[in-house]
């Protein structure tokens, strides 16, 4: 299988935000895609020790371009503090990555509140807070910047066990739909990008392997997307080449309506 393209600046001199970026999976690869783009990017995750291992990997290669802070999308106060950093860094923030979501497995029946609610909470109201915070701030700007937000096929399609990420998720993607025409006027783009399946050395520890085979075979491909290929669309949608699209959710994933 082919490897991650090559940058070709299509992100050049963009300061971008990217939440839950610590680790291996897909907001890992979208930080890694916007540095290779030519974008000042802001790592943050909740996860301190490993928000310090990414950003201290990439600083590696990047050097200035990187900068990261702890945040918790569950907490307002820190998310404006997300955002207020990453302009006060860098001088501006022009793209804003939701990639933070929690998942889980319960049956309706046997879901508690607090199950649903925490869910809700990291993954739709997360995407809430951060994509308010970072309108306000291009708003202050001037206007013009885009938001990527992380969606799923899971917001079109039903699966046994995941009533609360599958609620969260089709509401990421009505969330876009309405945040890109309140702020249109304002020059600013709100996407999304709906992955499905996508590989990383720790899934296993989450989904079994005869799950995770099924559905990888349910692809066109006949396999799981590497972290990178969702990384590259996101990199898409946040860059000018995507100037006229705005309320859309991207598939990558032959599983879409």
């Amino acid at each position: 299988m082919i490897g991650p393209p090559a940058g070709r600046g299509l992100l050049q001199d963009k300061v971008v935000v990217v939440t839950a970026a610590a680790g291996t999976g897909i907001g890992a690869a979208i930080a890694e895609r916007c540095l290779a783009e030519g974008a000042c990017v802001v790592l943050s995750d909740r996860h301190e020790r490993r928000l310090g291992a990414a950003r201290d990997r990439l600083l590696t290669s990047y050097r200035k371009r990187v900068w990261s802070l702890v945040c918790d999308v569950t907490d307002d106060r820190e998310v404006t503090a997300l955002v207020s950093g990453a302009a006060a860094e860098f001088g501006r923030v022009d793209v804003m990555i939701n990639n933070a979501g929690l998942g889980g497995e319960r049956p309706v029946h046997e879901m508690t509140d607090n199950e649903w609610s925490r869910v809700l909470d990291v993954t739709l109201s997360g995407t809430f807070r951060c994509t308010r915070a970072a309108l306000r701030q291009m708003i202050a700007q001037g206007g013009g910047g885009a938001v990527v937000n992380n969606a799923s096929v899971l917001g079109w399609r039903a699966q046994a066990g995941q009533a609360h990420y599958a609620a969260a998720k089709a509401g990421v993607m009505a969330f876009t739909r309405c945040a890109a025409l309140d702020v249109a006027a304002h020059g600013i783009r709100v996407n999304a990008v709906a992955p499905s399946l996508a590989t990383h050395p720790f899934l296993s520890k989450v989904i079994s392997e005869p799950e995770l085979a099924e559905l990888a075979g349910r692809e066109a491909f006949g396999r799981a997307a590497q972290p990178w290929e969702v990384a590259t669309v996101v990199a898409f949608l946040a860059s000018d080449y995507a100037s006229y699209l705005t309320g859309e959710v991207i598939s990558v994933s032959s599983q879409h309506p």
